[in-house]
């Protein structure tokens, strides 16, 4: 039980030895660029940078439904060859209403109504009042499509804000319809506004026979740069979602964006492009239109280019907008932060100073209570800082207060478990065990009661990490950590000083 092999030891001082390895970078620079030099990145709260809350425009998730729903009314009574009089949106209701063409076919048309296609379970529900269908979304189906366009749009600032190069972002939910998104290190993030402002949603429309007049099926939309406005076909030929990537190039001495589109993409592409040769092909980016080139001829390869007045900064980040994907909805910010480098500077002065004293603290109480055990102690406590900080570097986590709290308690936790050991060996010696028999008994007898329960403590913060987000997942992890590294120095290394020293002193007694 009390037996350490030289390769166990070899082991045991080889992992303190990699775990001072890996702190290093924290405090030093890189000697080379070709070395792995993993470092703690450091959090809002310490490093300073930039707090912004985002609001998703649920009212514009509705409308565009019931855009797209009005057209696959129309669509789907025109296909069944019915008529009527007026279909219009009520976006008060979120409804698009049908006045029939007679009483004679109100039959068929609640038949064609019931039958449209929801886009989720339960999304529509039909009903007829002074003479009209309304097809109406259902509230849990509004509520639904919120909740997945706000998880979607995460998603999408989540490879926004990385192809920016943003270091250890943190982006989670708030509440029903709002987006958390912190930036240490970013204290002007005006161009991270800008894109994450630009909803990205490129659709391709065909231009309308009269295109300086809407009709129905038809809407007037800006020209890009202020140069008027030309009535496009309200039915989306290709959409941007079926693009793979996007690129800024050099075209004849311009600035271009080169688009690629799937499968699906490049056949709707060249199915356009091929019956209507000659006419003119409208590329709407956010309801403004950027070009409207004429169809010169099929276009079948699956990629196009998009020109305008485009410098190397708006081709490049159109081209990462078009590639991280369309906001289902607008984000506008409704609160912005910014907390200075100075503020930062301070809270890790504070938080250093908070963990210099508590471990100052700590070794002290253990000195005077334990004597030589409580040396030992101190070591492997020592030794357990070292290791979650070596891990922290290790994977590249971010550090926050609430994770140097974390730091703090794991210390206090670790504290606790060379406390029971000592109390344990104590109570053996009162008993009249021998020496070695105290040490065997009093590690054996601890060891069940310290492993159960950082077991709990350890499940308990494993469920904070997964369900929890910003200060509390950051807490959580430093204690996670903290608690496989304190079962390896309580149970490990600190029992090898003490058998080592036993080893080679052979006392009479036991100096606790």
């Amino acid at each position: 039980m009390l037996y350490y092999s030289r390769l166990r030891m070899l082991g045991v001082v080889g992992i303190c030895l990699i775990s001072a390895l890996l702190c290093l970078p924290n405090f030093m620079k890189s000697p080379s660029s070709f070395l792995p030099w993993h470092q703690v990145h450091l959090g809002l709260d310490l490093r300073g940078g930039s707090y912004l809350l985002l609001q998703l425009d649920t009212k514009t998730l509705q409308h565009d439904r019931l855009q797209s729903l009005e057209g696959e009314v129309r669509q789907g009574l025109l296909t069944a060859h019915l008529g009527y009089r007026n279909i219009e949106r009520d976006d008060a209701t979120a409804s698009v209403l049908v006045t029939p063409r007679s009483d004679s076919e109100k039959d068929s048309d609640r038949k064609v109504l019931e039958g449209l296609t929801p886009s989720i379970p339960g999304e529509l529900a039909v009903s007829e009042k002074n003479g009209q269908f309304a097809i109406s979304l259902t509230p849990e189906a509004i509520r639904s499509r919120a909740r997945e366009a706000v998880s979607r749009s995460i998603e999408i600032v989540r490879r926004r804000i990385d192809s920016t190069g943003a270091i250890d972002p943190s982006i989670a939910r708030e509440g029903e319809d709002r987006i958390v998104l912190e930036l240490p290190g970013i204290s002007d993030p005006q161009r991270i506004k800008t894109l994450l402002g630009t909803t990205a949603r490129m659709t391709f429309h065909l231009v309308s026979p009269d295109p300086t007049h809407a009709g129905p099926g038809t809407t007037m939309l800006p020209l890009s740069e202020g140069r008027g406005e030309l009535a496009v076909e309200d039915r989306i030929d290709v959409d941007g979602a079926n693009l793979t990537d996007a690129a800024a190039t050099m075209n004849e001495g311009q600035w271009v964006v080169e688009l690629k589109f799937d499968n699906k993409g490049a056949d709707d592409f060249a199915r356009i492009t091929t019956q209507n040769v000659g006419k003119p092909f409208a590329i709407v980016l956010d309801g403004r239109i950027l070009t409207s080139p004429v169809i010169n001829g099929p276009i079948t390869a699956g990629q196009g280019i998009i020109t305008g007045s485009f410098t190397a900064r708006s081709a490049s980040d159109l081209a990462l907008l078009l590639r991280a994907g369309a906001l289902p909805a607008p984000l506008t910010v409704v609160e912005q932060r910014s907390i200075g480098p100075s503020l930062g500077a301070a809270s890790i002065h504070a938080g250093i100073i908070s963990l210099i004293v508590g471990f100052v603290l700590v070794v002290l109480f253990m000195l005077l209570f334990y004597g030589r055990f409580g040396l030992y102690a101190d070591v492997a406590l020592f030794a357990n800082l070292v290791m979650i900080l070596a891990i922290l570097s290790l994977f590249e986590a971010t550090l926050t207060l609430p994770g140097m709290a974390g730091i703090l308690l794991t210390l206090g936790m670790a504290v606790d478990a060379n406390i029971l050991i000592n109390e344990r060996i104590r109570e053996e010696v009162r008993n009249g065990r021998k020496p070695l028999q105290a040490l065997q008994a009093g590690f054996q007898r601890a060891t069940s009661t310290i492993i159960d329960s950082n077991a709990t403590a350890f499940l308990a913060h494993v469920m904070l990490f997964v369900f929890g987000t910003g200060a509390v997942r950051n807490f959580a992890l430093t204690i996670t950590i903290g608690i496989v590294t304190t079962l390896f120095t309580t149970l490990v290394l600190s029992r090898m000083l003490i058998v080592r020293w036993y080893a080679h002193k052979r006392p009479q007694e036991l100096p606790v």
